[in-house]
């Protein structure tokens, strides 16, 4: 099985996240989840999911519970304060890093080489080690300071998958819609999934 990071930042849809974390988790993949501050009070405010205080253990089961996972086993929640964490490894390698929501402000550190916390730290060694990052942003309308961070972070070999759901495939539900930018995720990870339909 594979070894992927999720970061959830403060932009709204931490639903993404939530249901790529379940998606991953699902297909037996060891998962290391990074909430930004931001993304636990939006996650919170958007879910209803709190985050407990109490460590990476007891922050996964609550997470597991909340997803309705049968284990978790392969969930580690890490705090963006940990900087040096396994992800950043040579010896680790991750196979993908994927942040869904990501802010704009997470695609400036990006575009920018910012290493503030761990999940700045582990994108910008993901882009050094050519390995696979996505970014998922959430934004409306956009800015000419987002558009050409979004660029300078694909030049860098970042992957946008921009949060924006068809309806080709009939969607009847939130949840439909939340499916089908995870599968397009999943797509650009080379994932096969039954999300589209």
């Amino acid at each position: 099985m594979g070894k992927y990071a999720v970061v959830i930042t403060g932009a709204s849809g931490s639903a993404y996240g939530m249901r790529l974390i379940e998606q991953l988790a699902l297909k037996g993949h060891e998962t290391t989840i990074i909430f930004s501050d931001a993304g636990r009070d939006v996650a919170a405010s958007e879910l209803g999911f709190e985050l407990p205080i109490g460590g990476p253990g007891v922050a996964a089961v609550a997470l597991a519970a909340f997803l309705e996972l049968p284990s978790a086993a392969n969930l580690r929640v890490v705090g963006p304060e940990y900087r040096s964490d396994r992800i950043v490894s040579d010896t680790y390698r991750l196979d993908a890093m994927i942040v869904a929501p990501c802010s704009m402000g997470f695609v400036a550190g990006v575009a920018h080489g910012l290493v503030g916390d761990l999940s700045e730290r582990a994108a910008d060694f993901m882009l050094k080690e050519r390995r696979p990052l996505v970014l998922v942003p959430l934004e409306t309308p956009l800015s000419l300071i987002h558009l050409r961070n979004l660029t300078a972070a694909a030049e860098a070999g970042a992957i946008v998958v921009p949060a924006m759901p068809a309806f080709y495939h009939r969607p009847t539900s939130v949840d439909d819609l939340i499916g089908f930018v995870v599968g397009k995720v999943l797509d650009v990870l080379g994932m096969k999934h039954d999300l589209l339909g």
